[in-house]
């Protein structure tokens, strides 16, 4: 079930959310030259509101926001795309091999892949970044990698078992066909738009979790990203002296990630479920059959 780049471009949805996703990781890629300067550098007043000086207003160290808000999104960019790339390459691993060997196999990965699943994840995350104590990006990582895998290895377990009958699959055995080339060269492709669902998802999910760790005070404070600038805005009490921009500015950023990703989600939901295209489908049918009717009405 391949699809091509020129097929999601089509679709407004996916062009809408990746215009957003390569704006965001622009602006965070030339951050030197977008929002110059050191982004914990004192440049004003605590808590001043955003004027022509200081665009989204300072925070209680008179940091600038904009340029804590720019320099921020290199790290929880980086941090939620690199760990869902994680994530889905050891849960489609773990599934494909689950589902293709079976057997024993089979049933020892999927005791794993059970063992981590029914453990309540958030609290996981948060009991192990609180054994770590204070964590770097690159611990975060780790801890929502190692902890966050399961989902997507079943859905590819289950994907890969159903493809594994297929008589192209079994053509491939008959001659001959190495097994770690069927499952690369036969069955991957035919899961492309799972994976790419899981990844679209795995990366709203780390960066989410990402950002729940840094609020809850388990990131480094020295470096910037949106999830320690809602932590200081929380232990300033932005909200309660009424500095709105400190919170909703970082806010914004992880909710616009978190929009662009969905529009591209729903666009791979639409391919890999075709029924989900039926909806738009109809609608489209029944206007047109209403202006026949009334047509046909006028004529006669």
């Amino acid at each position: 079930m391949g699809f091509g780049l020129r097929s999601i471009l089509s679709q407004k949805k996916a062009l809408a959310g990746l215009i957003i996703i390569v704006a965001l990781w622009l602006m965070a890629l030339f951050a030197p030259i977008v929002a110059p300067g050191e982004p914990g550098a004192r440049v004003g007043r605590s808590h001043q509101p955003p004027s022509i000086e200081h665009v989204m207003g300072t925070t209680k160290m008179g940091r600038d926001v904009y340029r804590q808000f720019v320099w921020g999104a290199r790290s929880s960019l980086s941090v939620g795309f690199a760990t869902g790339i994680a994530i889905t390459v050891l849960g489609t691993a773990i599934g494909l091999v689950a589902g293709y060997a079976g057997g024993r196999t089979d049933a020892v990965l999927d005791l794993a892949t059970n063992a981590v699943l029914v453990v309540p994840n958030m609290p996981l995350l948060i009991l192990l970044a609180s054994f770590a104590g204070t964590v770097g990006p690159m611990t975060i990582m780790t801890i929502i990698a190692l902890t966050s895998w399961p989902w997507g290895a079943r859905m590819t377990r289950s994907q890969t078992m159903a493809l594994r009958n297929r008589d192209f699959v079994t053509a491939s055995k008959m001659i001959g066909e190495p097994a770690w080339r069927i499952i690369f060269v036969e069955i991957l492709p035919n899961l492309t738009t799972l994976i790419g669902i899981n990844l679209v998802g795995s990366i709203i999910y780390a960066i989410v979790a990402q950002t729940t760790l840094e609020y809850l005070g388990f990131g480094d404070p020295l470096k910037v990203s949106w999830g320690t600038m809602l932590y200081n805005a929380q232990n300033s009490s932005a909200i309660m002296v009424g500095a709105w921009w400190d919170i909703g500015v970082p806010a914004l950023g992880i909710a616009l990630t978190g929009l662009g990703l969905a529009l591209l989600n729903f666009t791979f939901d639409e391919i890999a479920n075709p029924q989900l295209r039926s909806g738009p489908a109809l609608t489209r049918w029944f206007r047109l059959t209403r202006a026949r009717n009334r047509e046909l009405e006028l004529g006669q």
